[in-house]
């Protein structure tokens, strides 16, 4: 028996109140409903595009702007130079060497802190004596501030000052370096310090993705008979792709970027010969110290578009499947 109430209908369930009503008033009661759906959207965007639109795109705008100029910051700019800041810019060998060096700090990050900041998580991933210890040890450079991490560097690692004496306590004397003079060894330096500095937030980063592992498929594995390091490469480390190429994303971006330590850390005639200089030091040297404004504007419009691109290529190839992946088709 088939039943007309509208209600038991297909057409009448619960998630159709109009589907009673008339053709011209169900239309009316949509276009409500569309209504308000827009005006609780703009409603809760609409702030954010303000405070994005002001903080970010116009200082971007206003950058682009300014670097067109040969500017000292002292009423408005008039002399038009067009892209002259940018061509000086890659003339310069001091810049040519804070893109290497930003290079080197991109790359040595992902070499060194990847392996260590993965071994560390799975062992503090395990339960033994003392792992909340250790785990306080391994996070509290990652908490402190980068003026604070600066400064006790550099105390650090001055001329005979607590590294240099422990090595000579240890028998190393001969190792012992100028690290912040040096312009050879000082970016292997600033890496060092950066590394101490931020591995914990890999660390953090990769045992979060590793308390989303289900435990059901470590004990299959064992269960199957595979042994620790088995489980760990086959089951753990597979599963761990997607937080390794976020943490991969967020230290390439954050090393193109770096700025507080090595400001700190670094000597400032060292680092006005290019040796430990970055394309962040170099914008404020040269931009806001020596006053060129229009000059330090095309610095950082150049790290903008190298960060940017960078960031574009890296989902591009290796963030599109996690990408796609977290999209759902819709089913009709």
């Amino acid at each position: 028996m088939t039943s007309t109430n509208p209600i038991l209908s297909p057409a009448g369930g619960a998630d159709a109140p109009s589907a009673g009503l008339r053709p011209s008033r169900r239309s009316s009661v949509r276009a409500a409903q569309t209504r308000r759906k827009w005006y609780e959207i703009v409603g809760l965007t609409l702030p954010a595009v303000i405070v994005y639109v002001m903080f970010v795109l116009v200082p971007m705008g206003f950058a682009v702007y300014y670097s067109l100029f040969r500017w000292r910051g002292i009423g408005p700019p008039t002399d038009y130079v067009g892209f002259d800041n940018y061509v000086l810019a890659f003339q310069d060998p001091i810049f040519l060497d804070a893109l290497r060096n930003n290079a080197i700090i991109v790359v040595g990050s992902l070499v060194v802190q990847g392996p260590i900041a993965l071994a560390v998580a799975l062992l503090l991933n395990r339960r033994f004596r003392g792992r909340a210890v250790f785990r306080l040890i391994v996070f509290v450079p990652y908490v402190l501030a980068e003026v604070t991490a600066g400064i006790m560097w550099k105390l650090l690692l001055t001329d005979n000052g607590t590294v240099d004496a422990l090595m000579r306590s240890l028998g190393l004397g001969s190792l012992v370096r100028a690290w912040l003079a040096d312009l050879d060894i000082v970016i292997w330096t600033m890496l060092f310090v950066l590394t101490w500095k931020y591995v914990g937030f890999a660390i953090i980063l990769l045992l979060a993705g590793l308390s989303n592992v289900p435990p059901e498929l470590t004990e299959a594995a064992a269960i199957d008979g595979a042994s620790w390091w088995q489980t760990q490469r086959h089951v753990m480390l597979p599963l761990l792709g997607p937080t390794i190429r976020i943490w991969m994303f967020l230290s390439m971006i954050g090393s193109l970027q770096a700025f507080e330590v090595i400001w700190v850390t670094s000597v400032p005639a060292v680092r006005s010969l290019g040796a430990s200089a970055t394309m962040a030091t170099y914008m404020v040297d040269n931009g806001f110290f020596a006053r060129l404004w229009g000059y330090g504007n095309a610095v950082a419009v150049i790290l903008f578009v190298i960060s940017f691109v960078a960031a574009l290529l890296f989902q591009r190839f290796l963030l599109r499947r996690d990408i796609d992946g977290a999209v759902t088709g819709r089913v009709n």
